[in-house]
């Protein structure tokens, strides 16, 4: 899971888990450490940004954490993709899905997940 694929809910209006339980049916959220830093540092602002980052650390407690060697949010999951530590990443992060060795599940129309 993406930063901010955690806070699709309140940016996007998307039901993460929803669709995610309709694309994949059963599976393990993880999220590396960066990811949940990069939330702490933006819930710590103002503004709607700041509401979907505090939104998104808390769904985010349904990941397991994993620890890598990147500190930055997209090195860490490009990381986690290219040891085998994932099948799919959630992300809405075009650059970031140019770099994945794996597919990534994105926001498709206004409120729905598909895996490109």
């Amino acid at each position: 899971m993406d930063t901010n694929a955690l806070m699709m809910p309140v940016e996007c209006d998307v039901r993460v888990f929803e669709q995610l339980d309709r694309l994949l049916g059963e599976y393990e959220l993880i999220t590396p450490q960066a990811v949940i830093e990069e939330l702490d540092s933006l819930a710590s602002g103002h503004g709607t940004e700041a509401t979907a980052a505090t939104v998104g650390r808390d769904l985010a407690e349904r990941c397991a954490v994993v620890n890598t060697e990147a500190s930055y949010a997209d090195d860490a999951l490009v990381e986690l993709a290219d040891r085998g530590g994932c099948e799919y990443v959630v992300t809405n992060d075009g650059p970031l899905r140019d770099r994945l060795s794996v597919e990534a599940i994105c926001l498709r129309g206004q409120n729905k997940l598909d895996i490109q």
